[in-house]
């Protein structure tokens, strides 16, 4: 009987750790909106690689926001303001929310994105990430299906998020 005692008891104390830590967890985006949970749990970390050993596509979708970036899948892509010397300002948990666009290998324009405005930035865990016109490129963890712009305009992990235009230009919405 003893050890069923013990065995609820740590039970018992690594759900109310697990709890401590996930309420905490959101405050470490100062400032985000993620502190606020508006946006619930984190998503999980491997939302911010791309197929093992795929060159990324870059193309472009028609949006309520005009003609924007998309990936392979028609997921918006976005740029984060925060971004310097085309070099990424995400790492960390703002990976987890603003998955970087990443290759393995030269990456392809389709559907109206042009190739000579794609390259690659180097980060830190020496993976490649793909550039448009020198801006970094990332997903929005909270974009569900293809077409949805619910990143544009936020201003999470120290500056803000918006889509590009086909010419490479952040585009911004009037709300």
């Amino acid at each position: 009987m003893k050890h069923k005692f013990t065995l609820l008891i740590s039970t018992a104390a690594l759900v109310a750790i697990a709890i401590v830590v996930a309420a905490g967890f959101g405050s470490t985006a100062s400032g985000s909106a993620y502190s606020s949970g508006s946006y619930g749990s984190a998503p999980s970390a491997s939302a911010s690689t791309s197929a093992v050993g795929a060159a990324a596509k870059v193309g472009v979708a028609n949006s309520p926001l005009g003609r924007i970036l998309v990936d392979s899948k028609g997921r918006t892509l976005y740029l984060f303001e925060k971004d310097k010397n085309r070099r990424s300002a995400c790492y960390g948990l703002c990976t987890t929310y603003w998955p970087p666009l990443l290759t393995h290998g030269k990456s392809l324009a389709r559907d109206g994105a042009k190739q000579s405005l794609l390259g690659t930035t180097q980060r830190r865990n020496g993976t490649e990430q793909v550039t448009y016109a020198g801006h970094p490129l990332y997903r929005f963890s909270g974009d569900s299906a293809p077409g949805q712009t619910n990143g544009e305009g936020l201003a999470d992990f120290g500056a803000g998020w918006d889509v590009l235009s086909p010419a490479g230009k952040k585009i911004e919405s009037d709300g």
